[in-house]
Protein backbone atom coordinates (compact mmCIF):
# COMPACT_ATOMS: atom_id res chain seq x y z
CA UNK A 1 0.00 0.00 0.00
CA UNK A 2 0.94 3.64 -0.44
CA UNK A 3 0.38 5.26 2.94
CA UNK A 4 0.60 8.94 3.90
CA UNK A 5 0.98 9.80 7.60
CA UNK A 6 -0.19 13.26 8.66
CA UNK A 7 1.66 14.45 11.77
CA UNK A 8 2.78 17.98 12.61
CA UNK A 9 6.28 16.98 13.68
CA UNK A 10 8.09 13.91 12.40
CA UNK A 11 11.82 14.72 12.30
CA UNK A 12 12.79 15.13 15.96
CA UNK A 13 12.34 12.15 18.29
CA UNK A 14 11.61 14.32 21.34
CA UNK A 15 8.05 13.27 22.21
CA UNK A 16 6.16 10.00 22.44
CA UNK A 17 3.83 10.54 19.49
CA UNK A 18 6.67 11.35 17.08
CA UNK A 19 8.77 8.43 18.32
CA UNK A 20 5.79 6.09 17.80
CA UNK A 21 5.16 7.55 14.33
CA UNK A 22 8.78 7.05 13.27
CA UNK A 23 8.76 3.45 14.49
CA UNK A 24 5.36 2.89 12.85
CA UNK A 25 6.63 4.22 9.50
CA UNK A 26 9.75 2.03 9.56
CA UNK A 27 7.72 -1.07 10.39
CA UNK A 28 5.21 -0.39 7.61
CA UNK A 29 8.06 -0.03 5.12
CA UNK A 30 9.60 -3.28 6.38
CA UNK A 31 6.26 -4.93 5.54
CA UNK A 32 6.60 -3.85 1.91
CA UNK A 33 4.50 -0.68 2.05
CA UNK A 34 5.50 2.74 0.75
CA UNK A 35 5.24 5.52 3.34
CA UNK A 36 5.38 9.28 3.06
CA UNK A 37 4.58 11.92 5.67
CA UNK A 38 3.06 15.40 5.71
CA UNK A 39 4.87 17.37 8.41
CA UNK A 40 6.77 20.58 9.04
CA UNK A 41 10.54 20.69 8.78
CA UNK A 42 13.05 20.27 6.01
CA UNK A 43 11.93 18.71 2.70
CA UNK A 44 12.92 15.08 2.10
CA UNK A 45 12.18 12.29 -0.35
CA UNK A 46 9.72 10.74 2.10
CA UNK A 47 8.12 14.02 3.18
CA UNK A 48 5.66 16.57 1.88
CA UNK A 49 6.98 19.52 3.88
CA UNK A 50 4.75 22.30 5.21
CA UNK A 51 5.63 25.41 7.19
CA UNK A 52 5.65 25.57 10.97
CA UNK A 53 3.11 27.67 12.85
CA UNK A 54 4.44 30.56 14.93
CA UNK A 55 2.83 31.89 18.10
CA UNK A 56 3.35 34.52 20.77
CA UNK A 57 6.42 33.67 22.91
CA UNK A 58 4.40 32.38 25.90
CA UNK A 59 2.31 30.03 23.73
CA UNK A 60 5.34 29.01 21.67
CA UNK A 61 7.19 28.03 24.84
CA UNK A 62 4.23 25.98 26.12
CA UNK A 63 4.07 24.00 22.87
CA UNK A 64 7.81 23.47 22.32
CA UNK A 65 8.39 22.56 25.99
CA UNK A 66 6.13 19.57 25.37
CA UNK A 67 8.46 18.53 22.54
CA UNK A 68 5.91 19.54 19.90
CA UNK A 69 5.55 21.84 16.92
CA UNK A 70 2.38 22.64 14.95
CA UNK A 71 2.25 22.82 11.16
CA UNK A 72 0.37 25.12 8.78
CA UNK A 73 -2.04 23.25 6.46
CA UNK A 74 -1.40 23.55 2.75
CA UNK A 75 -4.07 22.55 0.23
CA UNK A 76 -1.60 21.94 -2.59
CA UNK A 77 0.48 19.61 -0.43
CA UNK A 78 -2.56 17.50 0.43
CA UNK A 79 -3.65 17.37 -3.21
CA UNK A 80 -0.21 16.16 -4.21
CA UNK A 81 -0.09 13.57 -1.44
CA UNK A 82 -3.63 12.37 -2.12
CA UNK A 83 -2.84 11.82 -5.79
CA UNK A 84 -0.12 9.39 -4.71
CA UNK A 85 -1.73 7.67 -1.71
CA UNK A 86 -3.93 4.63 -1.29
CA UNK A 87 -4.82 5.78 2.25
CA UNK A 88 -4.09 8.83 4.40
CA UNK A 89 -3.65 8.22 8.14
CA UNK A 90 -4.09 11.21 10.49
CA UNK A 91 -2.13 11.08 13.76
CA UNK A 92 -3.41 14.23 15.53
CA UNK A 93 -6.55 16.45 15.58
CA UNK A 94 -4.39 19.54 15.04
CA UNK A 95 -5.11 22.36 12.55
CA UNK A 96 -3.00 20.41 10.03
CA UNK A 97 -5.17 17.34 10.55
CA UNK A 98 -8.53 19.13 10.63
CA UNK A 99 -7.96 21.19 7.48
CA UNK A 100 -6.14 18.36 5.73
CA UNK A 101 -9.08 16.07 6.36
CA UNK A 102 -11.37 18.45 4.47
CA UNK A 103 -9.15 18.28 1.39
CA UNK A 104 -8.91 14.48 1.55
CA UNK A 105 -12.69 14.18 1.92
CA UNK A 106 -13.26 16.37 -1.14
CA UNK A 107 -10.84 14.28 -3.16
CA UNK A 108 -12.49 11.01 -2.08
CA UNK A 109 -9.26 9.48 -0.70
CA UNK A 110 -9.56 6.68 1.90
CA UNK A 111 -8.58 7.99 5.33
CA UNK A 112 -8.21 6.77 8.91
CA UNK A 113 -7.26 8.38 12.22
CA UNK A 114 -5.40 7.51 15.41
CA UNK A 115 -6.34 8.73 18.90
CA UNK A 116 -3.00 9.56 20.51
CA UNK A 117 -3.79 12.87 22.27
CA UNK A 118 -5.74 12.36 25.49
CA UNK A 119 -7.67 15.49 26.58
CA UNK A 120 -5.76 15.46 29.88
CA UNK A 121 -2.55 16.04 27.91
CA UNK A 122 -4.00 19.47 27.15
CA UNK A 123 -6.01 20.29 30.26
CA UNK A 124 -3.22 19.49 32.73
CA UNK A 125 -1.05 22.04 30.90
CA UNK A 126 -3.55 24.76 31.82
CA UNK A 127 -4.17 23.41 35.36
CA UNK A 128 -7.61 21.97 34.54
CA UNK A 129 -6.63 18.31 34.29
CA UNK A 130 -8.95 17.20 37.09
CA UNK A 131 -11.94 19.13 35.75
CA UNK A 132 -14.45 16.68 34.29
CA UNK A 133 -16.17 19.53 32.47
CA UNK A 134 -12.93 20.68 30.81
CA UNK A 135 -11.97 17.17 29.72
CA UNK A 136 -15.48 16.44 28.41
CA UNK A 137 -15.32 19.68 26.42
CA UNK A 138 -12.06 18.61 24.74
CA UNK A 139 -13.49 15.15 23.98
CA UNK A 140 -16.52 16.79 22.35
CA UNK A 141 -14.41 19.26 20.33
CA UNK A 142 -12.19 16.43 19.07
CA UNK A 143 -15.32 14.40 18.22
CA UNK A 144 -17.28 17.09 16.39
CA UNK A 145 -14.46 18.78 14.48
CA UNK A 146 -12.46 15.68 13.57
CA UNK A 147 -12.97 12.11 14.71
CA UNK A 148 -16.66 11.60 13.87
CA UNK A 149 -15.81 12.31 10.24
CA UNK A 150 -13.87 9.00 10.10
CA UNK A 151 -15.19 5.47 9.86
CA UNK A 152 -12.07 3.87 11.37
CA UNK A 153 -10.06 5.02 14.40
CA UNK A 154 -6.97 3.36 15.85
CA UNK A 155 -7.11 3.25 19.68
CA UNK A 156 -3.92 2.14 21.46
CA UNK A 157 -5.87 0.66 24.40
CA UNK A 158 -9.28 -0.64 25.41
CA UNK A 159 -9.47 2.07 28.08
CA UNK A 160 -9.34 4.91 25.56
CA UNK A 161 -11.73 3.09 23.21
CA UNK A 162 -14.24 2.89 26.07
CA UNK A 163 -13.78 6.61 26.72
CA UNK A 164 -14.49 7.41 23.06
CA UNK A 165 -17.68 5.33 23.08
CA UNK A 166 -18.85 7.03 26.28
CA UNK A 167 -18.28 10.41 24.64
CA UNK A 168 -20.29 9.65 21.51
CA UNK A 169 -17.62 8.66 18.97
CA UNK A 170 -19.29 6.72 16.17
CA UNK A 171 -16.45 5.21 14.10
CA UNK A 172 -15.36 1.61 14.19
CA UNK A 173 -12.69 1.55 16.92
CA UNK A 174 -9.66 -0.67 16.35
CA UNK A 175 -7.89 -1.44 19.65
CA UNK A 176 -4.29 -1.94 18.55
CA UNK A 177 -1.25 -1.43 20.74
CA UNK A 178 1.38 0.96 19.41
CA UNK A 179 3.67 -2.06 19.69
CA UNK A 180 7.03 -2.72 21.33
CA UNK A 181 10.04 -2.53 19.02
CA UNK A 182 12.24 -5.67 18.92
CA UNK A 183 15.12 -3.39 20.04
CA UNK A 184 13.70 -3.69 23.57
CA UNK A 185 14.44 -7.12 25.04
CA UNK A 186 15.70 -8.65 28.29
CA UNK A 187 19.39 -7.87 28.67
CA UNK A 188 21.05 -6.72 31.88
CA UNK A 189 24.17 -4.53 31.76
CA UNK A 190 26.79 -3.84 34.39
CA UNK A 191 26.06 -0.52 36.05
CA UNK A 192 28.12 2.47 35.05
CA UNK A 193 30.06 4.23 37.80
CA UNK A 194 27.38 6.84 38.47
CA UNK A 195 24.83 4.10 39.29
CA UNK A 196 27.00 1.60 41.16
CA UNK A 197 26.03 0.88 44.74
CA UNK A 198 22.54 2.34 44.33
CA UNK A 199 19.08 0.82 43.86
CA UNK A 200 18.08 2.64 40.68
CA UNK A 201 14.44 3.63 40.14
CA UNK A 202 13.48 4.81 36.65
CA UNK A 203 10.52 6.71 35.24
CA UNK A 204 10.34 7.81 31.59
CA UNK A 205 7.89 10.48 30.49
CA UNK A 206 7.24 14.10 29.69
CA UNK A 207 7.63 16.49 32.61
CA UNK A 208 4.00 17.62 32.87
CA UNK A 209 1.20 17.68 35.40
CA UNK A 210 -0.60 14.47 34.45
CA UNK A 211 2.57 12.36 34.71
CA UNK A 212 2.79 12.99 38.48
CA UNK A 213 6.55 12.63 38.89
CA UNK A 214 6.03 14.49 42.18
CA UNK A 215 4.40 11.35 43.64
CA UNK A 216 7.50 9.29 42.81
CA UNK A 217 9.81 11.92 44.31
CA UNK A 218 7.80 11.91 47.55
CA UNK A 219 7.76 8.10 47.60
CA UNK A 220 11.57 7.92 47.28
CA UNK A 221 11.88 10.39 50.16
CA UNK A 222 9.50 8.28 52.31
CA UNK A 223 11.25 4.98 51.54
CA UNK A 224 12.97 3.11 54.38
CA UNK A 225 15.94 2.95 52.00
CA UNK A 226 15.89 6.58 50.87
CA UNK A 227 19.66 6.96 51.23
CA UNK A 228 20.20 3.96 48.94
CA UNK A 229 17.88 5.07 46.11
CA UNK A 230 18.97 6.69 42.85
CA UNK A 231 16.05 8.24 40.96
CA UNK A 232 16.22 8.77 37.19
CA UNK A 233 13.49 10.87 35.56
CA UNK A 234 14.05 10.55 31.82
CA UNK A 235 12.26 13.14 29.71
CA UNK A 236 11.69 16.85 29.18
CA UNK A 237 8.81 19.25 29.60
CA UNK A 238 7.35 22.37 31.18
CA UNK A 239 7.47 21.24 34.83
CA UNK A 240 11.21 20.51 34.84
CA UNK A 241 12.23 23.41 37.10
CA UNK A 242 9.47 22.60 39.58
CA UNK A 243 10.49 18.95 39.73
CA UNK A 244 14.17 19.81 40.18
CA UNK A 245 13.36 22.07 43.12
CA UNK A 246 11.24 19.33 44.71
CA UNK A 247 14.06 16.80 44.28
CA UNK A 248 16.57 19.16 45.89
CA UNK A 249 14.33 19.48 48.95
CA UNK A 250 13.24 15.85 49.29
CA UNK A 251 15.81 13.38 47.96
CA UNK A 252 18.86 12.00 49.75
CA UNK A 253 20.74 11.57 46.45
CA UNK A 254 20.73 14.05 43.55
CA UNK A 255 18.15 13.18 40.90
CA UNK A 256 19.21 12.44 37.32
CA UNK A 257 16.96 14.31 34.87
CA UNK A 258 17.84 14.05 31.20
CA UNK A 259 16.27 13.42 27.79
CA UNK A 260 17.95 10.35 26.24
CA UNK A 261 18.19 9.15 22.66
CA UNK A 262 16.36 5.83 22.09
CA UNK A 263 19.63 3.86 22.06
CA UNK A 264 20.98 5.52 25.20
CA UNK A 265 17.63 5.01 26.92
CA UNK A 266 17.88 1.27 26.31
CA UNK A 267 21.33 1.30 27.92
CA UNK A 268 19.92 3.14 30.94
CA UNK A 269 16.94 0.77 31.27
CA UNK A 270 19.27 -2.24 31.23
CA UNK A 271 21.15 -0.85 34.27
CA UNK A 272 18.10 0.02 36.40
CA UNK A 273 16.43 -2.04 39.13
CA UNK A 274 12.80 -0.92 39.07
CA UNK A 275 10.44 1.03 36.81
CA UNK A 276 7.69 3.27 38.24
CA UNK A 277 4.80 4.80 36.31
CA UNK A 278 2.84 7.38 38.33
CA UNK A 279 0.74 8.98 35.57
CA UNK A 280 -2.88 9.90 36.34
CA UNK A 281 -3.80 9.90 32.62
CA UNK A 282 -2.24 7.64 29.98
CA UNK A 283 -3.51 6.21 26.71
CA UNK A 284 -1.05 3.31 26.74
CA UNK A 285 2.45 4.23 28.09
CA UNK A 286 5.00 2.95 25.61
CA UNK A 287 7.78 3.84 28.06
CA UNK A 288 6.41 1.38 30.62
CA UNK A 289 6.01 -1.32 27.98
CA UNK A 290 9.56 -0.86 26.74
CA UNK A 291 10.88 -1.00 30.29
CA UNK A 292 9.25 -4.31 31.18
CA UNK A 293 10.20 -5.73 27.77
CA UNK A 294 13.80 -5.11 28.89
CA UNK A 295 13.14 -6.95 32.15
CA UNK A 296 12.29 -4.15 34.56
CA UNK A 297 9.50 -4.91 37.04
CA UNK A 298 6.99 -2.02 36.83
CA UNK A 299 5.04 -0.38 39.65
CA UNK A 300 2.01 1.36 38.14
CA UNK A 301 -0.52 3.90 39.44
CA UNK A 302 -4.09 2.59 39.43
CA UNK A 303 -5.94 5.48 37.82
CA UNK A 304 -9.28 5.19 35.98
CA UNK A 305 -7.89 7.51 33.29
CA UNK A 306 -4.82 5.38 32.63
CA UNK A 307 -4.56 2.24 30.51
CA UNK A 308 -1.17 1.30 32.00
CA UNK A 309 -2.50 -0.87 34.90
CA UNK A 310 -3.47 -3.48 32.28
CA UNK A 311 0.21 -4.50 32.16
CA UNK A 312 0.51 -5.43 35.86
CA UNK A 313 0.88 -9.17 36.40
CA UNK A 314 -0.12 -9.00 40.08
CA UNK A 315 -0.95 -6.55 42.88
CA UNK A 316 2.71 -6.02 43.77
CA UNK A 317 3.01 -3.94 40.60
CA UNK A 318 0.10 -1.62 41.46
CA UNK A 319 -0.49 1.23 43.91
CA UNK A 320 -3.36 3.72 44.39
CA UNK A 321 -2.79 6.72 42.11
CA UNK A 322 -1.41 9.72 43.98
CA UNK A 323 -0.55 7.73 47.15
CA UNK A 324 3.18 8.27 47.66
CA UNK A 325 3.24 6.31 50.94
CA UNK A 326 1.80 3.23 49.23
CA UNK A 327 4.29 3.62 46.41
CA UNK A 328 7.16 3.86 48.91
CA UNK A 329 6.05 0.52 50.37
CA UNK A 330 6.06 -1.06 46.91
CA UNK A 331 9.57 0.27 46.18
CA UNK A 332 10.80 -1.07 49.53
CA UNK A 333 9.21 -4.46 48.87
CA UNK A 334 10.96 -4.95 45.55
CA UNK A 335 14.28 -3.70 46.95
CA UNK A 336 14.04 -6.11 49.90
CA UNK A 337 13.03 -9.14 47.79
CA UNK A 338 15.64 -9.40 45.00
CA UNK A 339 14.90 -13.06 44.26
CA UNK A 340 11.22 -12.37 43.66
CA UNK A 341 12.16 -9.36 41.56
CA UNK A 342 14.50 -11.49 39.43
CA UNK A 343 11.74 -14.04 38.83
CA UNK A 344 9.22 -11.36 37.88
CA UNK A 345 11.68 -9.63 35.55
CA UNK A 346 11.63 -12.71 33.34
CA UNK A 347 7.85 -13.00 33.47
CA UNK A 348 7.40 -9.36 32.50
CA UNK A 349 9.86 -9.68 29.63
CA UNK A 350 7.93 -12.70 28.35
CA UNK A 351 4.61 -10.83 28.61
CA UNK A 352 5.94 -8.19 26.21
CA UNK A 353 5.45 -10.66 23.35
CA UNK A 354 1.69 -9.95 23.55
CA UNK A 355 2.37 -6.35 22.46
CA UNK A 356 4.87 -6.86 19.65
CA UNK A 357 5.22 -4.24 16.94
CA UNK A 358 4.87 -6.98 14.33
CA UNK A 359 1.35 -7.85 15.51
CA UNK A 360 0.39 -4.20 15.71
CA UNK A 361 1.42 -3.57 12.11
CA UNK A 362 -0.58 -6.55 10.84
CA UNK A 363 -3.74 -5.28 12.56
CA UNK A 364 -3.17 -1.71 11.37
CA UNK A 365 -2.70 -2.85 7.76
CA UNK A 366 -6.03 -4.66 8.02
CA UNK A 367 -7.67 -1.43 9.21
CA UNK A 368 -6.18 0.41 6.22
CA UNK A 369 -7.50 -2.25 3.82
CA UNK A 370 -11.00 -1.95 5.32
CA UNK A 371 -10.97 1.83 4.84
CA UNK A 372 -9.72 1.52 1.24
CA UNK A 373 -12.37 -1.09 0.41
CA UNK A 374 -15.16 1.21 1.63
CA UNK A 375 -14.13 3.94 -0.80
CA UNK A 376 -12.77 1.79 -3.63
CA UNK A 377 -14.46 -1.64 -3.46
Amino acid sequence: MKIVLVIDQFDDANNGTTISAQRFARALIAHGNQVRVIACGKPADYKYAVRQMRFLPVVEHLITSQGMRLAIPNRHVFEKAAAWADVVHFMMPSPLGIMGLRHVEKLGIPHTAAFHCQPENITFSIHLGNSQRANDFVYSRFRDTFFNRFTHIHCPSRMIADQLRQHGYTAQLHVISNGISPAYFYQKREKEDFLKGKFTVLMVGRYSGEKRQDVLIDACAKSRHASHLQLILAGKGPTEKKLRRLCEKRLANPVIMEFYSPQRLIEIIDQCDLYVHTSDAEIEAMSCMEAFACGLVPVIAQSPRSATPQFALDERSLFPAGDSAALARRIDYWLEHPEERGEMEKRYAESAADYSLENSILHTEEMFRMAIHEIRP
